[in-house]
């Protein structure tokens, strides 16, 4: 008999009930997640990518126990959700970006100590884990530092070793790097694969709003949007669904007057079929996805009407971001900072 996957859902729902709406048309509910199905095999670095509100997060609390679903069934590691929370508990473990966790009055070394011992570890064991995993981050020099004296950054370094103490079976990172700076980050990924080379039976479900994390670190990648799947398979195969299209990027400064309706928008030029503008350090990068190359000359006219001077133009390989921007519509709700720090790490490459 094979072994089951390690997560696996059917037809997976979550609705929300709105209480007490303000107006009579308002909804009384939200669909959070409809019709998903997974199925994640043991050994696999899982990528969930997908905008603020498209039900990443739900979902994630259904598959650590904290939200039961509305339909459907959910297993991990063979054990359904809703009837044995405990014994999922007990081979899992989960963090979070920017998740304040620990006691401020204890040190690094005493909130990991509490929590592996929380864990049941063995006293032996737990040391070990810990001298290691701090050394790995780069946290031996603050071990006895409270954690209320710590630095976001440092904070949320700790708060990483705490997920992986126990050695669970499956981790679940949500966004695990937010809040981290280049190097810092760099560090978390390359211990997250060497841990996963290290342990080849073990399963990860990463969350993550930078798209150079997710096309270095994931196997497979499932892209969701309101609440459904809209796709599912390795970034690779996805980034090659748009093998043939015309990817372009502009940088432009100024961009010109505001658009004040639809018609005087990027997008409404004939020809452009996705479009994302963000405006960094004075500057306007566009990312375009064209029908034809020919579009590209109305895009130009559109953008000299508006009074806007051409910098730079390169037609390039759709990345993983094009395929995203191409299934749900708009990018990742990334502000600039994020967006600058994922530019340095690409160019460390």
């Amino acid at each position: 008999m094979s072994e089951p996957p390690a997560i696996v859902t059917q037809n997976l729902g979550r609705i929300y009930k709105i209480r007490g709406p303000k107006r009579k048309d308002d909804p009384k509910e939200v669909v959070a997640l409809e019709g998903v199905n997974l199925s994640i095999p043991h050994g696999q670095v899982f990528g969930l990518l997908g905008p603020n509100g498209a039900g990443k997060t739900t979902l994630i609390k259904i598959l650590t126990t904290l939200l039961l679903p509305t339909s459907g069934r959910a297993q991990v590691e063979g054990l359904d959700v809703a009837t044995q929370p405990q014994e999922i508990r007990r081979r899992i473990a989960m963090v979070s970006g920017g998740e304040t966790s620990g006691y401020g009055l204890l040190t690094v070394e005493e909130n990991l100590w509490m929590f592996a011992r929380f864990y049941g570890l063995d006293s032996k064991v737990a040391r070990r884990r810990i001298d290691e995993m701090i050394r790995v981050v780069g946290l031996d020099e603050k071990r006895r530092t409270k954690i209320s004296d710590l630095s976001t950054g440092l904070r949320q370094k700790m708060n990483f070793i705490r997920g992986f103490i126990s050695d669970p079976d499956v981790v679940f990172l949500d966004e695990p790097t937010l809040g981290l700076d280049v190097a810092a980050a760099r560090q978390v990924r390359d211990y997250v694969l060497s841990w996963m080379r290290d342990h080849p039976g073990r399963t990860l479900l990463l969350t993550t709003h930078y798209m150079a994390e997710a096309d270095e670190m994931c196997d497979r990648l499932a892209i969701i949007d309101k609440g459904k799947l809209l796709a599912l398979d390795t970034p690779a195969n996805l980034k090659r669904r748009l093998r043939d299209e015309r990817v372009y990027s502009l940088r432009v400064a100024p961009l010109g007057h505001r658009p004040v309706d639809k018609a005087d928008m990027i997008e409404a030029v004939p020809g452009v079929r996705q479009a994302t503008v963000v405006e960094q350090d004075g500057l306007t990068e566009l990312s375009l996805i064209l029908d034809e190359d020919d579009a590209l000359s109305g895009v130009l006219d559109h953008l000299h009407r508006r009074g806007s001077t051409l910098l730079a133009l390169e037609k390039r390989v759709p990345t993983l971001e094009d395929v995203f921007i191409d299934l749900v519509g708009r990018g990742l709700d990334v502000d600039t900072s994020q967006r600058a720090d994922e530019t340095a790490e690409n160019g460390q490459k």
